[in-house]
């Protein structure tokens, strides 16, 4: 409940309730919400993604990528990291 009462961004009142648009007034019980999707996405640093991605294999909804994918200035040119994503998001379950 204070986290749900709570703002959502340092120097905004406005509550992660209400930010989330999906609750319709303030709660005033604890909240259980089933979550039908995620994925989540993992930037490891580069000594630990090579010896993690030889080791282990992932759930169907865990992505792995190495830090400097991400943090790369031209990272979003990258051809398999826009790859990945294209695998990772909710459009790639669907024949197109």
């Amino acid at each position: 409940m204070p986290w749900l009462l709570a703002p959502a961004v340092p120097n905004d009142e406005v509550p992660r309730w209400k930010a989330t648009g999906v609750i319709r007034r303030a709660p005033t019980v604890p909240l259980v919400l089933p979550v039908r999707d995620i994925r989540v996405m993992y930037g490891l640093r580069d000594s630990h993604y090579e010896g993690f991605a030889r080791n282990q294999v992932p759930h169907a909804h865990e992505y792995f990528v190495p830090m400097h994918a991400l943090t790369d200035e031209h990272g979003a040119d990258n051809p398999a990291l826009q790859d990945l994503m294209s695998r990772a998001c909710a459009a790639a379950n669907f024949m197109s």
